[in-house]
């Protein structure tokens, strides 16, 4: 699976699109075994979704997104995980485990039902 998380300072960026890079973590077994990092192409309406998918994301964690954008992961076949924040690494590893606890989108959009208190 490769998980992209929205990274600023290597911390989770509170909003996906404002993120001046992503990480893409490659992983195995509930394992990280290895990342890079990809400089964003900016944030122009449906270019990151269409970005990431051609990156071969299968999932994208971010602080938060607005509607439209969480209607574009999910058109392209990638699971939105939202209201997360700290360490990229860390809640990667945390996500892996199932122990990830997601909040509220932290980008001040009005976000679809279905991610506070959120557990995978």
């Amino acid at each position: 699976m490769r998980i992209a998380v929205a990274i600023e300072n290597g911390n989770v960026c509170p909003h996906f699109g404002h993120a001046p890079f992503y990480r893409i973590f490659e992983t195995s077994d509930k394992a990280i075994t290895g990342s890079s990092d990809h400089q964003t192409p900016g944030h122009t309406p449906g270019a990151l979704p269409k970005w990431l998918a051609e990156l071969k994301a299968n999932v994208v964690i971010a602080g938060g997104m607005g509607p439209k954008a969480e209607e574009l992961f999910d058109a392209a076949g990638i699971q939105v995980v939202i209201g997360v924040e700290g360490p990229a690494d860390k809640v990667v590893e945390a996500f892996l485990s199932g122990t990830l606890t997601c909040g509220k989108s932290s980008c001040g959009h009005v976000t679809g039902e279905g991610h506070e208190g959120l557990q995978h």
